[in-house]
């Protein structure tokens, strides 16, 4: 893995996930010997990071922050960057900076494997992973015919209700106390405002949702038919925005219903999965529906609230999402799957190519042996046990991240060396 240490080196936190994890993070890495420092664009970011000695506050209009952001870095002697996620505008603009200075960058995601990892890579995530430019071949002589455990995700890793607390007490900070952050903007489309209300109503909603999805999935289970299940995202998630020419969630129902209605066998029911943590914004049960009866396919086509993904997938015939990473786990119980954005399992050998309608007629399976392969590469390199959100799992992630982080190879590297290989063996792409 490379010497884990953190001595001479200085760690900036940009913007992580909402709540403690990036402040925890930080105590393990200035426990090494490394300095560290958070800059913070609004209360929220500056009510969870907990020693206002580290905390630079950015107080300036966004415009400033193209040259503010390499005076940060150039003064405070910054060697490496922390960041949750690549594309939102003042990272990726941190990004453009560390690299023109030689500044390691870390960054952090969901897992690629879900529930239970989360995702630590340098240089990029999700459509900027290096990931993106490796073969399966690439993989298999990176693990060079090592062989672990494959552990199975459990169906339910504890972390939403946590999740949708902290984004609502984030942008409660925010919404009520961020006088002295008065240029700050959202990189978000909705205004603070409304991120707050969305948050706050989905904990609300949540015990009625639950209801909801059990009568739906016992619907589906009991009426016994064939069906095919459509993945819902966030459509303001990054993966969405940034890697997929599907901009929104009703432009997937719409196009996995045209595509259903002129494909599958008139048996065959599709079911639309929404993400478990949707917060209503856009009516997608309403809408799913609409189309549905404009294709007439009333009655074949049906809507789940959130919740556990497995039971619906031990009983689907085939997955259709845009990039969600919830297809690995359609892809571990060796279901077709049609991805029709970018994502990092977008290999020919495990998902689809096939016309939406041909698919729905006749859908490809994924090469086993070559997922296992994959899944395997993901967990000796990017992926980490433990989660964000709730105190065990992220308890977890920093026990299994730290060194990690401090290792002077990034994770893709350290598994070339660690099997005896060449760094230079794999043909990636940045």
């Amino acid at each position: 893995m490379g010497k884990a240490s953190g001595a001479g080196r200085v760690f900036a936190f940009f913007q992580g996930p909402h709540g403690p994890f990036f402040y925890r993070l930080s105590r393990a890495l200035a426990d090494s010997g490394a300095h560290v420092l958070k800059i913070g664009f609004n209360r929220g970011d500056e009510a969870f990071w907990r020693d206002p000695a580290t905390y630079v506050p950015y107080l300036d209009p966004p415009a400033a922050w193209p040259v503010a952001v390499r005076r940060l870095l150039r003064e405070h002697g910054v060697t490496d960057v922390v960041l949750y996620g690549d594309t939102r505008p003042i990272h990726a603009e941190v990004i453009r900076a560390a690299r023109e200075a030689d500044i390691t960058i870390h960054c952090f995601e969901e897992g690629y494997l879900r529930p239970y990892w989360a995702t630590y890579e340098r240089g990029g995530v999700n459509g900027n992973s290096r990931l993106m430019g490796m073969s399966i071949d690439d993989m298999r002589a990176a693990l060079n015919g090592s062989r672990i455990d494959q552990p199975e995700a459990p169906a339910r890793w504890g972390d939403m209700r946590e999740h949708a607390f902290y984004g609502a007490l984030y942008h409660g900070h925010i919404l009520f106390r961020n006088r002295r952050y008065r240029h700050y903007r959202t990189h978000r489309e909705t205004s603070v405002w409304q991120e707050f209300r969305l948050h706050f109503r989905r904990l609300q909603a949540m015990p009625l949702h639950a209801a909801q999805r059990r009568l739906a999935t016992r619907r589906i289970r009991r009426e016994g038919y064939v069906h095919h299940l459509a993945l819902l995202q966030l459509g303001h998630d990054s993966s969405i925005q940034s890697h997929s020419t599907i901009r929104s969630m009703p432009a997937f129902i719409r196009l996995v219903v045209e595509g259903f209605a002129a494909g599958a066998p008139t048996h065959h029911h599709l079911v639309f999965k929404a993400h478990p943590l949707e917060d209503g914004r856009y009516p997608l049960q309403r809408i799913a529906r609409e189309v549905a009866a404009e294709y007439g396919l009333a009655g074949r086509v049906h809507f789940v609230r959130g919740g556990k993904l497995a039971e619906l997938l031990n009983l689907a015939r085939s997955v259709v999402t845009v990039n969600s990473t919830a297809a690995q786990q359609a892809l571990w119980r060796g279901l077709p799957v049609r991805a029709l954005g970018r994502a990092v399992y977008c290999k020919p050998e495990l998902v689809s190519d096939q016309p939406l309608a041909a698919f729905f007629a006749d859908p490809r399976k994924p090469d086993m042996q070559a997922y296992r392969d994959f899944r395997q590469y993901l967990l000796e390199t990017s992926q980490v046990m433990g989660g964000f959100y709730s105190a065990r799992s992220r308890h977890q992630l920093i026990r299994g991240v730290v060194d990690r982080v401090l290792s002077t190879r990034d994770p893709y590297d350290s598994l070339l060396v660690d099997n005896g290989l060449p760094q230079a063996r794999l043909r990636i792409v940045n």
